[in-house]
């Protein structure tokens, strides 16, 4: 019994939170000061942030530029734990197991900050090694949180025709969007599955029943999606769509979109030059 509700647990926990992370349109359609900027503006900026991070040499910058993250996801009414969650979680966390070999002499030799024997080994944390590696991380958080904070404050279909402004592909834009829209349906059918099995099998499953029922469902799964993917498709063509995003309300820029424009080129500028004169 407990094993089975682990399982459930862990399978309702993680629909839930993929639910939540992808349709947070809420966000997007609340009144906060970036969901007024136009999106196109907003993209711009926001990759120029990015850049600036990639480009910086200290970790200081991407701080700074993190601390930027964080005061505009307040402005725009973001619930600061809903957005550390989504922030933190795989890809920093995956980097910052990536950074730790980079810490010891071993892989980044330089001046000893600390040493410590395990079974006999000594490893040794470089200042160099520490210094590459949080820079690494805070590269990392840093450009993740802006693409999820642009992403939460940006309507979808808004997102995609930023996209195809930019000059992405149609096909890309075309495939991002029904991968979009057919994610939630996926999660619902995995969700409705299990529910389907536990209600006529019970609690109590034997291992090779049990990998007989994985199996059929992997490939009944697979076979509905297919077929779905055609139908969507097929229905999307019928009313008249042509692979373009279509909103409802044309894209205007304003003052405060200029306004916007002018601090984030001034800020990554500073920072970028700050950065080569070695005063940050």
């Amino acid at each position: 019994m407990r094993r089975n509700n682990f399982v459930e647990r862990s399978l309702t926990g993680a629909i839930s939170f993929l639910k939540d992370s992808v349709f947070a349109d809420e966000y997007a359609s609340a009144k906060g000061f970036l969901q007024s900027l136009d999106p196109r503006i907003k993209a711009f900026t926001f990759v120029l942030f990015v850049v600036t991070a990639i480009l910086a040499k200290s970790a200081v910058i991407c701080l700074i530029l993190y601390s930027l993250c964080l005061a505009l996801a307040c402005l725009s009414g973001i619930h600061m734990g809903f957005f550390l969650k989504r922030t933190w979680i795989f890809i920093p966390i995956f980097s910052l197991f990536i950074a730790i070999p980079a810490l010891f002499s071993i892989f980044t030799p330089g001046e000893a900050i600390f040493t410590m024997d395990v079974a006999g080994l000594k490893f040794i944390i470089t200042r160099q090694g520490l210094s590459g590696a949080v820079l690494f991380v805070s590269r990392v958080v840093t450009a993740v949180s802006f693409v999820v904070l642009l992403s939460i404050t940006t309507r979808h279909f808004a997102l995609l025709k930023v996209l195809r402004v930019f000059g992405v592909p149609q096909i890309f834009v075309m495939t991002l969007g029904m991968c979009y829209r057919y994610i939630y349906l996926f999660l619902e059918i995995i969700q409705n599955t299990y529910l389907a099995i536990k209600s006529r099998v019970g609690t109590s499953l034997g291992y090779k029943k049990g990998q007989h029922i994985v199996a059929w469902n992997m490939s009944s799964l697979w076979q509905r999606s297919y077929y779905l993917n055609e139908e969507v498709y097929l229905a999307m063509l019928s009313r008249g769509y042509t692979g373009e995003p279509k909103l409802s309300e044309d894209l205007k820029s304003g003052a405060r979109d200029w306004a916007w424009l002018i601090f984030s080129v001034a800020v990554s500028a500073f920072l970028l030059m700050a950065a080569g004169r070695g005063t940050v």
